[in-house]
């Protein structure tokens, strides 16, 4: 059956959401442009992203609610239906998974009573399976409201959503504090982050992410460079790190390499199979 209108925010409400927008809209230079920031800015009302958020959004930046729906059905961090406090969320792409995080899911799934996407009866926890956070060399990953939990496992796990459940305070692996849905939601909306000291503790990668770069750039202690500069690569020039001629290792982005004789785009006398000919030949 169709549904009736949204209903609007209460006059309060809504005056608060109008004045952000306001700020969120003028940084550009076409309105809907800031229909991402805006459904954050919704979402950080009610802990996702309504009925009546879609509404408002469509009316700030003049759009259909069907233009406002599509996006917001998109994009997995706006959330369809009211969740918890804390979205935790179990990395299970491959790394992960074989590291232990398809266990850890299936653990939590058990121990706290619910499915994926579903929310705890006290209204603390929304568990839900995510793909990949970039985060592969601490794998297996536990993210709550977008905070890294590095090097989980079951028993970690199991205590960190005890903690969060009991207000106990709860540190992230790396990163800022942890805080609610709703505030991180805000603070996506592109909103400064005021707690004290908040944004200090943000940081960057970690050192098992940084490690890889610190090889190729020599920086690693022992160990020359991987790969050589590209500038000097394209230009010819030496220096003191540089491979000797005939060892260099180079970047795929750096110089097109020698077409494996495997493959069939490479001339037709150096593949096994000789060319190839049309279906039916």
């Amino acid at each position: 059956m169709p549904q009736l209108p949204a209903p609007a925010y209460p006059d309060e409400v809504r005056a608060r959401l109008e004045a952000d927008a306001k700020e969120v809209i003028g940084r550009y230079p076409d309105s809907r442009s800031a229909l991402l920031p805006l459904l954050h800015l919704v979402q950080s009302q009610e802990g996702y992203v309504s009925r009546t958020g879609i509404r408002f959004c469509a009316e700030v930046l003049d759009l259909t609610t069907a233009e406002v729906t599509a996006v917001a059905t998109f994009y997995t961090m706006y959330r369809r239906k009211a969740s918890g406090d804390y979205q935790v969320g179990v990395c299970t792409n491959t790394l992960c998974a074989v590291m232990g995080g398809d266990a850890i899911f299936d653990e939590l799934k058990t121990y706290l009573g619910v499915g994926n996407n579903e929310t705890t009866g006290d209204g603390k926890v929304t568990l839900e399976h995510i793909e990949c956070n970039a985060a592969c060399d601490y794998a297996p990953v536990v993210m709550v409201n977008w905070e890294f939990f590095d090097n989980q496992t079951p028993e970690s796990a199991k205590q960190l959503v005890d903690d969060l459940r009991s207000g106990r305070p709860v540190e992230p692996t790396r990163g800022a504090p942890l805080c609610t849905y709703k505030e991180t939601a805000r603070i996506l909306a592109g909103f400064p982050d005021e707690r004290p000291g908040a944004v200090e503790a943000s940081g960057g990668a970690g050192h098992a992410s940084l490690i890889g770069l610190k090889l190729a750039k020599g920086e690693a202690p022992g160990q020359a460079r991987v790969v050589s500069p590209r500038a000097e690569t394209r230009s010819g020039a030496a220096s003191q790190d540089s491979p000797q001629p005939g060892s260099e290792h180079l970047s795929s982005h750096d110089a097109p390499q020698q077409t494996s004789a495997s493959d069939p785009a490479s001339a037709p006398e150096q593949h096994p199979a000789g060319p190839a000919s049309e279906e039916g030949e």
